[in-house]
């Protein structure tokens, strides 16, 4: 399953922005921790074509979990991959028509945690133990995941990213409850998907993947954390990811 950042907009105004710093076409780029990613070229045109770059490269990363879930669907023709190929679908047509971050952060490791959690569940395999109670709970986690994760995109509408950034902020649907619903609703299916097919491998890929999508979310919330606005919606939403636990 193709993962994505729940950094999110709300599609009303936001956090108020900062004048951009004047940049020296000399300037060489800079690769510190905070501005790896930084370079003198911030033309609006430029600006543009890197946007458009990144959304045609998520949507072709989408497709191919798309093509992956078809062939899953059409071996089992059961209707939980049906719902998959439909979210993993929707989730290419997303990629297209978002909108433009405010800002992305530019730290090396958060896009590495980003392509871990988004990536990771590619390296489950079905083997191992398969009790019958693992393939009917696990089948529940599941759905109960798959739930969330579409609850949340509807949320967020147009507006979801890859790495950690500014969006704005949604306080509906599943965002009233936890901060980082799309990451939660990850650890269910991924647990699920556990649950059926129980092997060291399977454990520690969860692992593994879990683990970058805790970092996402906290890349975003020491990125949002400058915004009052944030601050005022972490005081009300106090969990990250599981309610009551963290």
């Amino acid at each position: 399953m193709l993962g994505i950042s729940d950094s999110r907009d709300s599609g009303k105004p936001g956090f108020a922005e900062r004048a951009p710093e004047p940049v020296s076409l000399l300037k060489p780029p800079r690769f510190g921790r905070q501005g790896w990613l930084e370079t003198p070229f911030r033309s609006a045109r430029g600006e543009r074509f890197v946007r458009i770059a990144a959304n045609l490269v998520g949507a072709a990363g989408a497709a191919f979990f798309v093509q992956a879930t078809l062939q899953a669907y059409l071996r089992t023709h059961r209707l939980i991959g049906a719902a998959f190929l439909a979210e993993q679908m929707w989730v290419v047509v997303a990629y297209l028509i978002r909108r433009p971050a405010r800002r992305v952060s530019r730290r090396w490791d958060d896009w590495l945690l980003a392509f871990g959690g988004t990536f990771g569940g590619v390296l489950f395999r079905p083997v191992g133990a398969h009790p019958h109670w693992g393939l009917d709970a696990g089948l529940g986690v599941q759905l109960l995941g798959l739930a969330i994760c579409v609850s949340s995109f509807l949320a967020l509408g147009r507006s979801f990213g890859f790495a950690a950034a500014d969006r704005g902020l949604v306080r509906r649907g599943p965002y009233t409850i936890v901060r980082h619903p799309i990451y939660a609703s990850y650890v269910l299916l991924q647990a699920g998907y556990l649950m059926q097919s129980i092997s060291v491998r399977n454990a520690l890929v969860m692992l593994f993947a879990t683990s970058c999508n805790v970092g996402r979310a906290l890349a975003e919330d020491r990125l949002l954390a400058r915004s009052g606005q944030y601050q005022a919606y972490r005081a009300q939403v106090r969990w990250r990811l599981l309610p009551g636990v963290w």
